[in-house]
Formats: C-alpha cells, structure tokens, sequence
C-alpha cells in the first residue's frame, strides 16, 4: 500500500460537506463494541480516551505478545485516561516537570490508546498523527500532558497516542519464553504492543473519520527509538506512511543485542531473583521483581533484541540492506539535549582539558585548534558548541546514510528555542523541551511565554500537521523547508529564527564526520 501524496490536502477541510456517517461522540462501534467519549474545549474535537487496543498482558500473558482486545456488552465510557503502565514514577524531574511525565494510577492492565479527532463525518478520511512517548523504555504514559492532542486536531489531523509495556515488563527474554512463543521469539513487547496499536487503528480509525492510509508515527527519545526500530520491522510493513524521529536518530551500531544474549540476561535476571522457572517470575508481583536488596545493583536496563520477528537485523544494518519501509520522514535534535546533567556547560578548565585530551585521544590538538578556550566560561561556552557542532553532524551523517538505499525525503532539523524559565535557565532547549511546541500546546505549562514562542509553536505544529497530510512539511505562510541533499551540509533551525543553516564550520564538520565515522569502519 504505497503512500500518494497530494498538496490538495493542505487546503481547510470542509467538515460539512462530508457525506458519510455522521461521528456521534456517544456512540462509535470499534472492534470490540461501542464507545462513547467527550468533547475539546470548544466542541469542535471529539475526545476518545482509554480505548483497549490488545487484551490486559496479565496471569499468563504477562511477556507474551499482545492479544486482541477483549470484547464488552454495552457502551463503554472512554472519557479518562486509564492507567500508565507499571513504573517507578518520579512524577517530576527537572527539566521535565510534571507536564512531561506521567501522573498516572499504574497497573500491568495498561494497553490502551487515546483519540482526538475533528471529523464529523467517517468520510472525512482525515490524516493519523500516532504518538509514541519517550522515557527512556522505562517510564512515560499516552497521558501526559504535554502530549493531549485537541490542538494538532484542530489543525486537521486525527491524534492519537498509545501505551506500551516498560522496562522488566516490557523487554525481559528467556528461554521458556522463546520456548512458548509460536514465533520463537522473546523480549521486545513493548515494540510488539506499538505495532499491535497501529494493526488496531488500521480496523478502527474509519470510524473516527481516520484514513489508514495515511498514518503517521512519530515519538521523542525512547519514542523516536521506538520508530526507527518500526521503520526497520517487517511486522510493521504497510501501517505506516509517514514518520517523525525527535532526538533519537543518529549514527548507531550496525549490531545489537542478540536473542541468546538477551534470554542469558533474562536467566541471570531469575536466578537473581531466587527463581526457579518463568512460572515463579510470573507469579512475583511487579514490586518484587523490581525491588532491589540493599548492597545489591539496580536491575539492568532491559532492551530490544534481534529477535529474527520483530527485528531481523539492527534498525542501522536493516537501512544499509535497503530493506526498510521507506517512507519520508522527520529527524532532528535540540541545541542542549545533555542540559539535565548538573556538568553541562560547567566543567572546569582543566578538567575539560583532561576529558577533550581521553574522548579525542592524538586528534585532541585539531581539536583544541578549532574549540579553543583559555578560561572556565570559555570552557563551558566550547562545551556547549562542540556538542552542538557535533549533533548536528551526527543527524547529517544519519540523513546521509539513509540516503543511500531510501527513495524518500527525509528533513532534519535543529531545535534551539529555550522556552523562558527565569529559575532554570541553564537548561536551555533541554531534551524533550520541544515537544510543548510540536503539539501547540504551550498552555499546559506555567511559563513566562513570549509572543515569539507562540509564534514559534505555530509554525512548528503547522510543519508537523504538513507532513502529517502531505509528506512534505512545507506550506503557505511558512519558510522553505528542503529536503535533505548530501550535496549541502545544512539543516534547518527551528526556533526564534527558521531557516537552512549551517551543520557546522566547514573544518568542524570534517574534524566531526571522521571521529563519527571512525567505530563504524
């Protein structure tokens, strides 16, 4: 099912004119039966919240893969969120505020998604905007606010974001597990609950005045991870046509994790835990396979594996093949994504020094010639830009790497908007710190807002909208976004300022390119 696209659909969409099924917000008939939901602030979205996409991964499927959702009598009111799935919340964590994090009721019954629409009518077949939430792997919610969708819709797309298992819950491999599995397969379930969502929205979102032909997935982090791993599946083929990587694309390994190297994790995991069998993992609650004895590690951090289902080869290895759903796409990263870290920008002169002279090793002279500093502010000011200098490279090089198997467009971007915050501003345009912007919802958080940053969430919400209808982010009122050309070392700034700008100094890149390239020789 290959994606068409057509810069008609930018135009105001006619909602009145629609002439199939009017969408009554008490009474829509998914898969499973009916649902009822709200509506936005001013009536002009209807809001579906906590709509059970795959069956409760709970008893015996705890780590199996999701099931279809269970059907009910009735109609069901999905007029709240349900709960996030299990996690260690920290409900807040400067720079994320609670705005950024899930404030959510937790259980093992978490798979459900969230719906926002503007259509009127099932004839609308309006774009699909799907959003998968960062954290790491191991924390986030389809609920968190600065994810509600009602502002996207009102620019004409259908918002949608999911729930997926973390951390132990969502990644933990075993042999029993790969045993029982029909497809000899294990771990990776937080990734297999993201593609049994899209499947759910290829049957369900006509009914919302959705067209399943045209989605798009996109996600921040974790998120952005999560959609360069669904580019690189051949489970996901087909239920996708567009997607958005926000800070979470760059040059990686051509190797991952093995499935044998993840069920021996999985066994150390047991044995740690005094286990004899998946059965006796299966029956612990979820606080006792996460506790942690005094004297003891943390849990690992559990990660996607090459399963030979999910993933058949590293997302990187799979693009290099050429065997990735080629679909245009978005990527780019923000001015100051290492800011939560209490030493960014502040690590002393001579410190910095012995870092630079340990990370660059007999290139540390090039590179003190092209980041000179004699001072402590020096320092901190070089280590600001290098890094800056540096991811943007690095996105390049990703674009660049791409370009050589995909028949897509793809456009990068460098966000460098610091929203105003008087009490942190060394945190900058921090990790995450463009999403408020992205879904136009800068009203969710108690800022200081400028008229520029209103401005600024305009004309990027309408890029992400743009693409979302058209493939192609560019449209009236806004400045030319082009698509990536390995002719031009460039990327487009997105903030106060917008346009093409430089990756780095022409010395810079080149110092930058080769140190990136150098592991993967």
């Amino acid at each position: 099912m290959r994606y068409i696209f057509s810069l008609l659909i930018v135009v105001p969409l006619l909602f009145s004119c629609s002439s199939g099924k009017k969408i009554d917000v008490n009474k829509v008939n998914v898969e499973s039966g009916l649902i009822s939901g709200t509506t936005g602030e001013d009536g002009m979205v209807k809001i579906f919240l906590g709509i059970p996409f795959a069956a409760p991964p709970v008893g015996d499927l705890r780590w199996s893969a999701p099931q279809p959702p269970l059907k009910w009598e009735g109609v069901r009111k999905a007029n709240s969120f349900c709960p996030a799935c299990m996690q260690n919340q920290a409900h807040s964590r400067p720079p994320w505020t609670e705005e950024f994090m899930s404030q959510d009721s937790l259980s093992e019954d978490c798979l459900f998604l969230n719906i926002w629409t503007p259509a009127v009518s099932t004839e609308d077949k309006l774009p699909v905007l799907v959003y998968i939430y960062g954290g790491g792997f191991s924390e986030g919610s389809g609920s968190v606010k600065v994810y509600d969708g009602e502002e996207l819709a009102k620019k004409g797309i259908i918002v949608i974001t999911i729930n997926y298992r973390l951390g132990i819950l969502g990644f933990l491999s075993h042999p029993e597990l790969t045993a029982e599995s029909p497809v000899k397969a294990s771990g990776n379930y937080a990734l297999l609950d993201q593609v049994a969502a899209l499947q759910w929205i290829q049957k369900n979102i006509a009914a919302f005045g959705g067209d399943a032909s045209r989605v798009t997935i996109a996600g921040q982090s974790a998120g952005a991870m999560s959609v360069n791993m669904l580019i690189a599946s051949p489970l996901a083929k087909g239920m996708f046509h567009g997607a958005i990587a926000q800070s979470g694309s760059s040059l990686g390994r051509m190797t991952m994790q093995s499935l044998e190297d993840a069920e021996a994790a999985g066994m150390k995991f047991q044995e740690s835990k005094g286990a004899n069998s998946l059965a006796d993992l299966r029956a612990m609650s979820y606080e006792e396979l996460t506790a942690v004895p005094e004297g003891q590690a943390p849990v690992r951090f559990f990660s996607s594996n090459v399963d030979g289902y999910f993933l058949t080869d590293s997302p990187m290895a799979v693009l290099g093949k050429g065997l990735q759903n080629d679909i245009p796409t978005i990527t780019g990263i923000n001015a100051d994504e290492g800011s939560s870290s209490p030493s960014y920008g502040k690590i002393p002169m001579k410190e910095y020094k012995t870092q630079v002279e340990r990370m660059y090793g007999d290139e540390v002279e090039e590179f003190l010639e092209l980041y000179p500093f004699s001072s402590d502010e020096e320092a901190g000011l070089v280590q600001k830009k290098s890094a800056r200098d540096q991811s943007r490279v690095s996105t390049w090089m990703f674009a660049e790497y791409r370009s050589r198997t995909a028949k897509t467009p793809m456009y990068i971007y460098f966000f460098d908007r610091a929203m105003p915050w008087p009490e942190y501003p060394d945190f900058g345009a921090f990790h995450t710190g463009e999403v408020p912007y992205v879904f136009n919802n800068l009203k969710m958080l108690d800022r200081p807002w400028e008229k520029v940053d209103y401005q600024v969430a305009d004309q990027i919400s309408d890029y992400w909208v743009n693409f979302i209808k058209t493939g192609n982010p560019n449209g009236e009122g806004l400045p030319e976004w082009s698509a990536f050309d390995s002719a031009k070392k460039v990327t487009q700034r997105l903030g106060t300022e917008i346009g093409p700008m430089p990756i780095a100094g022409e010395k810079q890149t080149e110092f930058f390119i080769d140190m990136l390239l150098r592991p993967l020789r």
